[in-house]
């Protein structure tokens, strides 16, 4: 070996140290990256419902535009019904009476995380978003959602034992979906005017701001009275509680969670048994 080549060696390795100690000094003085906030996840005994009961219609409102605030729903990744095991369990029992009679349940919405809560709340805060006020709140001023009790900053569905639903005659007859920008009709709209829903006449449809929705409101009467008490007296038989002013509203008792508003998004990546 010549002195020459040695020295080229040793040059060529005093680079390479002083390189990687280049490297080494800016990755320590790079400002430290963020870590990603874990998304929360539901408690060991939150179920999809159809793990419990696959007969029940589902048709979740709040992940289609096809709802008051007339977009997707934040904290929706899925069209899925999410709920604690003893309100499903309830739910099923449910299904296996009214199936007996000719009849299915649908859910239009069941767990609700609270950013979708607070979506619903900055949507009413935001007066001149008035894009859905045809269809679900033609008779109510956009500035009187949250004294009139339509919007609240707190919802029960986010304690996981609320769900949104309604009766389906069998068989089911097919639901077209809801087309962004097509003519709206009142929710309080005869029902052969509303939109298609495949579900039975219970005077207004899902989601309507208004007194109708009542759900022992006297001026609904007949038929669509009889759905509505259908609905209420079965599952209040089962331990659901029924909120006076919305139909389609129903709370199993007594609540696993009672003062715990959850956040999780919905989807089975929530869930124990996909984690």
């Amino acid at each position: 070996m010549t002195r020459l080549s040695a020295s080229v060696r040793v040059s060529t390795a005093l680079r390479g140290i002083v390189t990687a100690l280049a490297a080494l000094a800016a990755v320590t003085a790079a400002p430290p990256t963020a870590d990603a906030k874990p998304e929360p996840h539901a408690p060991a005994d939150f179920v999809a419902l159809s793990s419990v009961d696959r007969t029940i219609i589902q048709e979740m409102r709040y992940f289609t535009p096809h709802n008051f605030v007339g977009e997707r729903i934040d904290g929706y990744r899925q069209p899925l019904c999410i709920l604690t095991h003893p309100a499903a369990e309830a739910l099923h029992k449910a299904q296996q009476r009214l199936l007996r009679q000719g009849y299915s349940l649908k859910v239009y919405d069941c767990y609700r995380p609270q950013r979708a809560v607070d979506h619903f709340v900055r949507w009413a805060e935001d007066l001149d978003d008035e894009a859905m006020k045809a269809e679900f709140y033609p008779n109510v001023d956009k500035s009187r959602l949250f004294a009139d009790g339509y919007i609240a900053e707190k919802s029960g569905h986010s304690r996981g034992s609320t769900v949104d639903l309604t009766l389906v005659k069998l068989p089911a007859k097919h639901t077209r979906p809801y087309h962004p920008g097509e003519p709206l009709v009142p929710c309080y709209a005869p029902g052969n005017e509303r939109f298609p829903d495949n579900s039975v006449d219970m005077g207004t449809g899902f989601d309507c701001f208004d007194t109708l929705s009542h759900t022992l409101d006297p001026r609904i009467q007949g038929e669509q009275r009889a759905n509505r008490l259908r609905l209420k007296t079965t599952l209040e038989s089962l331990g659901f509680v029924n909120l006076a002013e919305e139909w389609w509203h129903y709370t199993y008792k007594p609540e696993s969670y009672p003062d715990t508003y959850f956040d999780f998004p919905v989807s089975a990546g929530s869930l124990a048994d996909h984690r």
